[in-house]
């Protein structure tokens, strides 16, 4: 592509339909990873199902996605949060976030775990002749054992609204405050060019390689199961946030991402490949010794992470510069899917892996019909309702935009 047809820099209030596309694809890439987790060899010491004849290529659907989809979700995050304070003021930030983000996690949460627990029950059913074993009472819930599930991300979004405007504030009562804004621009213009994935690597690989336990096939550690999200959570997605939040500040350099998507993807493919070869090709779920390779694998594992979310929004960028209606739409409804995707594929895995049949089509089927039921019911029950616009911020009316 030649550089004439680079995207230009975008003007303030453009919509930026490539980064629209590529948010929605991070979190469709969310029902990819947990569909494929039933079918991946030793998926009974961590998931609700596990097929009895698990497949390691499918572990790949797994681990690819993994790797990146959080950080990039993160960055894009960041840049479209700067974006809404931009256009919201402050304080019409925070209400439009608390309601969209906030209230969603605590209005969420209990239906989810609800879905999540019936899907446990119905598997408990079917391994016990159809009725219900006698189980123990369930743990008190402390702030190291909460359940947040896949919510996660709306918790630790909400503490880098909450961090990131109190910064905000702080800095713009400094009488040295245009100082430290001409650094921060200056430090992201460092980070956006090519060895910008570099830079962003080296605290998240520290971060993981020093984290206790550390399993590492599954990469960067989540607070799904506590309040206290992890170092390496930390370090991952606070730097991705921060660094897109300040990306948006300097759209100008955006034309830069796209030019160089190509190179970016070529070392996320090979640090992919490295990694996998240091884990044998296997899912490993035994903690990683603290030894060089340990460092190794941590070092590539982060540089991957954000070669991926580099090259994907330089190659989105390019590919998505344009508006399409199919585009629009699943991006739209990418939220709705993501709340709501894990109760539905976790009852479709409970049944299905009781099917005989190969894994791979056994998986297929659990992604095609709980993305036809995630997708049919926005478009019934969400798109043009009250709760579409709670959740997207606007009720699309009743047609195809």
């Amino acid at each position: 592509m030649s550089s004439s047809s680079l995207p230009a820099s975008p003007a303030d209030g453009e919509r930026l339909h490539g980064l629209d596309a590529l948010r929605g694809l991070a979190l469709l890439l969310g029902l990819v990873v947990h569909a494929s987790m039933a079918f991946m060899p030793g998926a009974k010491a961590f998931w609700i199902a596990h097929d009895p004849d698990p497949s390691a290529w499918i572990g790949l659907g797994f681990y690819i996605p993994h790797m990146f989809r959080m950080v990039l979700f993160f960055l894009l995050a960041g840049f479209f949060g700067r974006l809404a304070c931009e256009r919201l003021g402050t304080g019409g930030f925070i209400r439009d976030r608390g309601r969209r983000v906030t209230l969603v996690l605590l209005a969420g949460w209990p239906l989810v775990m609800t879905g999540i627990v019936s899907a446990l029950a119905l598997g408990a059913m079917l391994d016990n002749g159809g009725t219900l074993p006698p189980s123990p009472p369930p743990p008190p819930l402390t702030p190291e054992t909460f359940p947040l599930t896949h919510l996660w991300f709306l918790y630790v979004l909400t503490l880098c609204y909450a961090v990131l405007l109190a910064l905000r504030a702080v800095i713009g009562r400094l009488p040295f405050s245009p100082v430290l804004l001409r650094w921060g621009d200056a430090v992201t213009r460092v980070l956006a060019s090519r060895a910008g994935p570099a830079l962003l690597a080296l605290p998240l690989a520290i971060a993981l390689a020093t984290t206790a336990k550390w399993y590492a096939f599954f990469g960067i550690p989540t607070p799904d199961q506590s309040l206290y999200p992890p170092l390496a959570a930390c370090v991952a997605f606070g730097s991705a946030f921060l660094f897109g939040w300040w990306l948006h500040r300097g759209r100008d350099l955006l034309p830069g991402l796209a030019r160089h998507w190509r190179a970016q993807l070529v070392i996320a493919a090979a640090c992919t490949l490295i990694c996998l070869a240091l884990l044998g090709g296997q899912v490993v779920l035994v903690p990683a010794a603290r030894e060089p390779r340990t460092w190794l694998y941590a070092a590539l594992y982060a540089l991957g992470a954000w070669s991926w979310t580099f090259g994907l929004t330089g190659a989105a960028l390019r590919a998505f510069a344009q508006a399409h209606p199919f585009r629009r739409y699943l991006a739209d409804a990418s939220y709705w899917i993501y709340l709501a995707h894990i109760p539905v594929v976790m009852a479709l895995q409970v049944l299905i892996v009781r099917v005989p049949g190969p894994a791979g089509l056994k998986f297929i089927a659990v992604l095609l019909i709980a993305l036809a039921l995630l997708l049919g019911s926005y478009g019934l029950f969400v798109r043009t309702t009250r709760l579409g616009g709670w959740i997207n911020g606007r009720r699309h009316p009743r047609r195809w935009s």
